[in-house]
């Protein structure tokens, strides 16, 4: 269930800033409260997206059990967490530009770099730290049979797709969160793999 929460919070944080952003002119922001508000409720979910994602990851790290891969669950498991950090910097960096425009007189250079840094920190970094998490999960639920290989291969186009393409056309980002909503459902119907299923699946033929 934890990933269903973050999976939907974050799916519906991401929009709601896609939409209220839409416009780059600060002058329009300043002037429409509704988009502010819009905002101010987007980066509010934030918390309990990230709170979601942390009881995630623990459910995965439950679901390998016995078979787990210290290997790529040492790079999933940091990548996760490099990823909630840079989500909340980003949060905050947002909300304090969005504190901004409640004042009388917005410092437009200010602005200016608040937004560039918030979204390099969001598009380029984090989304890349999500795409090796969403690489290392993936990678390990095939390896050990923790889930079904298709979606291992929806995870590894996930993580091409978010490497690739989440700096310049930001929509790609809601891939992510959907995909995480994705595992953990399937986690739901999927039973934990044995030692002897791992195996199986990761001995070649002579």
């Amino acid at each position: 269930m934890a990933g269903i929460v973050f999976g939907v919070l974050l799916l519906a944080a991401l929009t709601m800033v896609r939409v209220a952003l839409s416009a780059d002119s600060l002058q329009s922001l300043e002037s429409d409260a509704a988009r502010r508000r819009l905002i101010r409720i987007s980066l509010q979910l934030v918390p309990f997206a990230g709170i979601a994602f942390l009881w995630f990851i623990g459910v995965v790290r439950d679901q390998l059990g016995d078979v787990e891969d210290r290997l790529f669950s040492t790079v999933f498991l940091g990548s996760g967490l490099l990823f909630l950090a840079m989500l909340f910097i980003g949060a905050v960096t947002a909300s304090s530009m969005t504190a901004m425009l409640a004042g009388s007189d917005v410092n437009a250079d200010v602005w200016a770099y608040g937004r560039t840094s918030t979204q390099a920190l969001i598009s380029v970094y984090a989304m890349r730290m999500a795409a090796v998490f969403t690489l290392s999960v993936s990678t390990v639920g095939l390896r050990t049979s923790a889930f079904p290989r298709w979606v291992a291969i929806l995870g590894y186009l996930v993580a091409v797709v978010l490497l690739v393409a989440a700096g310049e056309h930001r929509w790609t980002q809601l891939a992510f969160p959907a995909w995480v909503l994705l595992v953990s459902v399937v986690i739901l119907f999927t039973r934990p793999p044995t030692r002897e299923v791992a195996a199986e699946q990761t001995d070649t033929p002579s």
